[in-house]
């Protein structure tokens, strides 16, 4: 079931804060399916290490598990099209999209809680230089597709969008399953729609990066319900700068034509992007 020798038949590419996490794990909870946990980034920041070093991330596979990886900023990544296409030429591959100002956002509160940005969202997200671009040249989903299309085919690349698994999850699930070739198995336990950043506790900054250099062995802790129990008693709701929404307007006009061509190239309705009503970040 995999293209070459230990190498992934399906690779979740992005984009980033799209619910790629959530779709991760309901097909890491499918037995007949393994991807490794973290995210590889082979195409994008660790290309240089060789193909032995990827290879090795599918060490932990069973005999006959299809092998699948995901790597959310391959999608916006300027070579990772090119490199993956040489090496996997057959791979199919998954994208879900999300409205890219709230994608924008969310990503801002991600970077927000690490405390890799300090400064409220106007200084990010307005279109004015930034030392995090990301936050929306990401966001210009057609741009980056059809630099995919250039290396494969349209029927290897699944489009989804965020509002696909918030309205049916357990149609989006057997959706990607039969896109990549894997049995259908949907996970109640993983949940029916992603978690939502506004509300998720978590340690304070300090706690954090104290315990940096143990994440990798807390990891398998993680569900454990003595685990979780200790870590409720110091998680804290985190509280972001708001979203003002004359910016929120600014972002939309900076998307319009990106999100024109995308409604094009992937034949969806988009229209509810391009509303004023700000959706949940």
């Amino acid at each position: 079931m995999t293209i070459n020798h230990r190498l992934p038949h399906f690779v979740i590419i992005g984009a980033v804060k799209g619910a790629t996490t959530w779709i991760h794990n309901q097909l890491r909870d499918n037995p007949a399916v393994y991807l490794p946990a973290p995210e590889p980034h082979f195409f994008s920041q660790e290309y240089d290490c060789g193909l032995d070093h990827y290879r090795r991330f599918f060490d932990g596979a069973a005999p006959g598990q299809m092998l699948g990886e995901k790597s959310a900023d391959y999608l916006a990544h300027p070579l990772a099209a090119a490199r993956m296409a040489s090496i996997l030429p057959q791979a199919r591959l998954v994208v879900q999209l999300r409205n890219p100002v709230d994608r924008a956002y969310s990503d801002y509160k991600m970077l927000f809680r690490r405390g890799t940005v300090t400064q409220g969202p106007e200084a990010y997200l307005d279109g004015r230089p930034s030392d995090q671009p990301r936050f929306l040249e990401d966001g210009l989903y057609a741009r980056h597709l059809r630099r995919w299309l250039d290396h494969f085919s349209a029927d290897q690349i699944k489009i989804i969008l965020f509002e696909d698994v918030k309205a049916a999850p357990e149609q989006t699930v057997a959706t990607v399953s039969a896109h990549v070739g894997a049995p259908c198995h949907y996970s109640k336990q993983v949940g029916a729609s992603p978690r939502n950043d506004s509300s998720e506790r978590f340690l304070p900054l300090p706690v954090r990066t104290a315990l940096a250099p143990l994440k990798d062995a807390a990891r398998p802790l993680r569900g454990n319900s003595m685990f979780e129990k200790v870590r409720g008693l110091f998680a804290r709701q985190i509280q972001y700068p708001p979203l003002p929404g004359a910016l929120r307007t600014r972002m939309m006009d900076y998307y319009a034509r990106d999100i024109d061509d995308l409604e094009t190239l992937i034949g969806r309705d988009l229209s509810h992007w391009k509303q004023k009503s700000r959706l949940a970040a």
